[in-house]
């Protein structure tokens, strides 16, 4: 594990406290748990494998329409009046 320090505001620290009391845990476990459960839900996927996705996804699916790359717009506009 890595130290590090943070800077807590007065009410943050006595919740986190009263939490560790009521939980018989460390302040640091609630803390690490805390920013895993964080970074969890932000998590982020870079652009790299986005693209990497999107083309392994590429000429796997058929619209049955031949002219789909051409007149798109008008598709688009179809779908989205209806």
């Amino acid at each position: 594990m890595v130290r590090t320090q943070i800077q807590l505001t007065e009410t943050q620290a006595q919740a986190l406290r009263v939490q560790a009391r009521v939980q018989e845990r460390s302040m640091a476990d609630l803390v690490r748990e805390s920013v895993s459960e964080y970074l969890a839900r932000r998590h982020v996927v870079d652009r790299d494998e986005l693209a990497r996705r999107a083309l392994a996804l590429a000429g796997r699916f058929r619209s049955g329409c031949r002219d789909l790359a051409e007149d798109h717009d008008r598709y688009l506009d179809e779908a989205f009046d209806s």
